[in-house]
């Protein structure tokens, strides 16, 4: 009796060991994917046109469901707004896609029953890029878009250019300000970008 009570005691510590190895192999496998997610970067940074403020240039899709006379490509015009059916000139600048879409459907629900609202920016307004370029100009604006992507449009640096810094006035500040001339720095729509000339 009592070897098989030993026989009995020793199973049953054997088992528990058993659940225990089970139980702390699977907790690596449970967070497994989340901690590769992080390490291959599947979770993006914030894009810097996410946040984006619309303004005058920019192209516009605005579509309604079940309404076609409300549905088309609008452009903001030079005083900020679009020209839009039944509501008129509708503001559209210094205002995210989120606050201009909730805006709108809002002004709509006067007109349209419960109106299911989308927008997105089809064209984004030009940058601008002056200075130490080959070709200064007014240029489309293409998500993503660097400083080094900028030059490139405008033809490359001219030999006078300073290649260590660019100075960038984003749309909605009164001043330039300098930033690092290389592939991180990015460019905004409506941005004007400027290459200094070298201190030989």
């Amino acid at each position: 009796m009592r070897m098989a009570a030993t026989i009995r005691s020793w199973l049953l510590a054997l088992a528990l060991s058993a659940v225990a190895a089970c139980g702390t192999e699977g907790a690596p496998a449970a967070n497994a994917p989340a901690n590769a997610a992080a390490q291959s970067g599947a979770i993006s940074p914030t894009s810097p046109v996410e946040d984006y403020r619309l303004g005058p240039g920019d192209h516009l899709r605005i579509s309604v469901f079940g309404e076609a006379d409300l549905t088309g490509e609008f452009v903001v015009s030079t005083n900020g707004a679009i020209a839009y059916p039944l509501v008129g000139d509708y503001p559209a600048q210094g205002k995210t896609v989120s606050e201009f879409t909730d805006g709108l459907r809002t002004a709509l629900m006067r007109y349209v029953l419960h109106p299911d609202i989308s927008v997105e920016v089809m064209n984004y307004r030009p940058f601008f890029i002056l200075g130490e370029v080959q070709k200064p100009g007014t240029y489309p604006y293409s998500a993503g878009l660097n400083v080094m992507n900028a030059v490139a449009t405008a033809g490359g640096f001219s030999y006078r250019a300073d290649t260590r810094h660019v100075f960038i006035k984003h749309n909605d500040e009164v001043a330039e300000r300098a930033y690092p001339l290389t592939s991180t720095t990015p460019v905004l729509p409506g941005d004007t970008v400027r290459i200094p000339e070298r201190r030989f």
